[in-house]
């Protein structure tokens, strides 16, 4: 058993841990590719309990369980990495401009600034399901010579929503299981290119494949999330101008 505590610098919703960088956290303590289900929105600045078991391990905040992690499989068929190119000018397209649930999201939120968010501002590719975006590295990701693992399951996460936006009128959409696998790692500086594409929908649930790839245009993480549907009224929609 250790605690942790999230910083409010990794929030999602203003209030709440970014999903993707949460199930990377709870993933820390899983070997190989891990699967991350969230319960409850985790709380910021706030200190958590990790209970790891043997096939398990669950995060709580008290007695509430937040989330819960284990190990999986995952097999996903990739689509091709976009060049750095196409992934700028696609990036140039991001819905998150225009409307955004949650602008000051640590991955996505086009309101936090260079060197504090990770500015991920994926848009469509021309004739394509599938969204892009640019992602530079930034040095302040870096702890003790490499970028933890928690940053490229955070980077999964955002891209697969846009993915699948915009959704019913009236409703948003929110985190609730995030898959990944991380075959290798990135260097602070370096310009990888990250991606996202829908999979399919379960009534309120879309489905949605994400991945990383590195400047030399491997894959270095890939990710199946899950999204559900809630009313927007939960989180109400900001101006992201």
């Amino acid at each position: 058993m250790e605690t942790m505590t999230i910083s409010s610098r990794f929030c999602g919703p203003t209030n709440t841990g970014n999903g993707g960088y949460v199930c990377g956290r709870i993933a820390r303590h899983i070997s190989g590719a891990a699967t991350v289900r969230l319960f409850l929105p985790p709380p910021l600045e706030t200190e958590l309990r990790i209970e790891a078991f043997e096939d398990v391990v669950k995060l709580f905040h008290g007695s509430e369980l937040i989330g819960e992690g284990r190990n999986a499989e995952l097999d996903l068929t990739l689509p091709l990495s976009p060049s750095i190119s196409e992934a700028k000018k696609a990036s140039k397209s991001y819905l998150g401009f225009t409307i955004h649930s949650f602008p000051r999201c640590f991955v996505c939120g086009p309101l936090r600034e260079k060197g504090d968010g990770m500015r991920i501002f994926a848009g469509p590719i021309k004739d394509s399901s599938v969204v892009a975006a640019p992602w530079i590295v930034d040095a302040s990701l870096d702890k003790d010579s490499r970028i933890p693992d928690e940053f490229l399951w955070a980077a999964l996460d955002c891209p697969s929503a846009f993915a699948v936006l915009p959704v019913a009128e009236g409703m948003t959409i929110v985190l609730g299981q995030l898959s990944a696998c991380i075959y290798g790692s990135v260097r602070a500086g370096e310009k990888c290119v990250v991606i996202g594409w829908p999979i399919h929908v379960e009534g309120r649930k879309h489905m949605a494949g994400s991945a990383v790839f590195s400047e030399a245009g491997d894959a270095v993480a890939i990710g199946r999330s899950t999204w559900i549907e809630v009313p927007e009224s939960a989180f109400p929609a900001e101006k992201a101008e």
